[in-house]
């Protein structure tokens, strides 16, 4: 039997974040060959994926990560089965490591291909699954690209934001980091009234229409009605008409050309554990 040391034991520890006992068990059963013992990990994490896949994985850390320029982001949402394994330091770490690779790749297939630590991302939550005993993956996986991008990630890794600016300008960083704490607060359905999908609108209308049937309101009347309660509906569920939650005297959009004129909110992305 190969003579395993404390120092190599530790070294795959660090590597895998398995257990001491498990990485010395895969090292003897490698024959103190550090490769073959990580891959034995993968094959236990490879059982344990298998046995718990119809798991549901709806906790986690959601992590949004923004490049060095500040004009592109990414939100990556690592998921697991129980509040206790996504408090985790280590499991923390480990989506914050996803989400800085995931910076340089355009779709969660690709970024599962992707090279991290000598595997793929993919190979890697298989591995974690075996270290940790419970189902993991990436859940949600969203970019933004803008010419000043600004994330907020909510205390407890729960809800991640994304926004972007139309212009990398004197105050955006403060002004993004604002529109991105509203959006992860408000939860807007759209940008504006022109990003609302039709299906939301017409569902909205049929509710509209059919509180004021209840309210005895005459049939002739309630398209006009409705078509004021959507215009409500538009101001309290798009992001850049919603009342700006550090002053509501001033919608999102009024609060952001406070800080430049010219400053438009182009576009944001919201991530949150159900």
């Amino acid at each position: 039997m190969a003579n395993i040391t404390a120092a190599e034991v530790n070294k795959l520890r660090k590597s895998t974040g398995a257990g001491m006992m498990d990485c010395k068990k895969a090292l003897v059963e490698a024959e103190g060959d550090f490769d073959k013992a990580i891959e034995i990990l993968r094959k236990k994490g490879q059982k344990v994926a298998a046995k718990r896949a119809d798991r549901e994985s709806s906790e986690g850390a959601v992590i949004a990560q923004v490049n060095e320029d500040r004009n592109s982001g990414v939100i990556v949402s690592l998921n697991c089965e129980t509040d206790f394994v996504a408090k985790n330091e280590s499991f923390v770490n480990l989506a914050k490591d996803l989400a800085e690779l995931a910076l340089s790749f355009n779709s969660k297939e690709e970024f599962l291909g992707a090279t991290y630590n000598g595997m793929t991302v993919a190979d890697k939550l298989t591995e974690q699954t075996g270290v940790i005993g419970e189902k993991i993956e990436i859940g949600d996986f969203k970019t933004l690209n803008a010419p000043f991008v600004g994330s907020y990630i909510h205390a407890g890794n729960k809800i991640a934001t994304l926004v972007g600016l139309s212009a990398n300008v004197e105050g955006a960083d403060v002004a993004a980091k604002d529109v991105a704490m509203q959006a992860a607060a408000m939860n807007p359905v759209a940008l504006n009234e022109e990003g609302v999908d039709q299906a939301i609108i017409e569902k909205e209308i049929e509710i509209a229409k059919d509180q004021l049937r209840a309210e005895g309101k005459p049939e002739a009347m309630l398209d006009n009605i409705a078509k004021g309660k959507l215009k409500r509906f538009f101001k309290d569920n798009t992001l850049v008409n919603q009342d700006f939650i550090k002053d509501s005297k001033q919608s999102v959009a009024q609060y952001v050309k406070s800080v430049n004129a010219d400053l438009t909110v182009t576009d944001f992305e919201r991530a949150a554990l159900a």
